[in-house]
């Protein structure tokens, strides 16, 4: 697998812990060099300490993905440092749940902000870069969730259905310019998502529902996976489960 990721120039968003921050450690082991995004400075600078070795100096950017200057700044800082980018991981993103009755509007609108706002930054920023070597790979961040209504995730699911959808459109408008367009959609992975969950019977519920999550590695090798194939292969859908999950 490595023989398709290294040398590859990596951008992740969302790199400070759960599905990017080990998704960054698996690309890096395989040779790939990881430029790491994220709001916390500090969590992403431990990070990028300790994958760098004395070869290998590893970027870490303080980015909010909601900032869309904050976002083509990351994107322009990489291809100054590295020559080029070859791959965007869109995965910085939100789940805070809670039903609609609840009226948790400003969740709603920081939600639609990453996940979906965030993810269409992303791809303004990496695009022309893209078009310019005529190579690329964006691989966004949906969810089990961007294909069924969660329980009391009506907002969130919208979110991830939209990414769904952004990204079909996206895979077939880059055709021109030898681009890839891979969504990534997670069933239950032990991540610190559950503890963005404000109202407490429903992260609970959650937890009590999710025992059976599978590490973040298990994310982490679906983008291996996604990346390593060859040029004339374009794996357009992961999705995947815990075996122990029904919904």
């Amino acid at each position: 697998m490595t023989e398709g990721i290294r040398g590859k120039v990596v951008v992740i968003t969302g790199a400070s812990s759960g599905l990017g921050a080990a998704t960054a450690r698996r690309l890096a082991n395989e040779g790939a060099i990881v430029v790491l995004a994220a709001r916390r400075r500090d969590r992403i600078e431990a990070l990028a300490n300790e994958l760098s070795t004395g070869e290998r100096r590893v970027l870490a950017i303080a980015t909010d993905v909601t900032n869309k200057d904050q976002v083509k700044a990351l994107v322009d800082e990489t291809v100054a440092a590295h020559g080029r980018i070859d791959v965007i991981l869109n995965n910085a993103g939100l789940m805070p749940l809670s039903p609609i009755e609840r009226l948790k509007v400003d969740e709603w609108d920081r939600m639609v902000d990453v996940n979906i706002k965030g993810v269409l930054y992303g791809i303004a920023a990496a695009l022309p870069h893209m078009q310019r070597q005529k190579s690329g790979q964006i691989i966004n961040v949906s969810s089990v969730a961007g294909h069924k209504i969660l329980s009391s995730g009506a907002v969130y699911s919208a979110t991830k259905f939209a990414v769904r959808a952004l990204s079909e459109g996206l895979r077939q408008e880059v055709k021109p310019h030898n681009i890839r367009v891979t969504i990534i959609s997670p069933g239950a992975v032990a991540t610190e998502l559950i503890d963005q969950i404000s109202e407490a019977d429903i992260q609970s519920a959650v937890r009590a529902r999710t025992t059976f999550a599978v590490p973040a590695d298990t994310f982490a090798r679906m983008v291996a996976f996604a990346i390593s194939q060859p040029e004339d292969v374009d794996v357009n859908e992961i999705l995947f489960r815990p075996t122990r999950q029904e919904s």
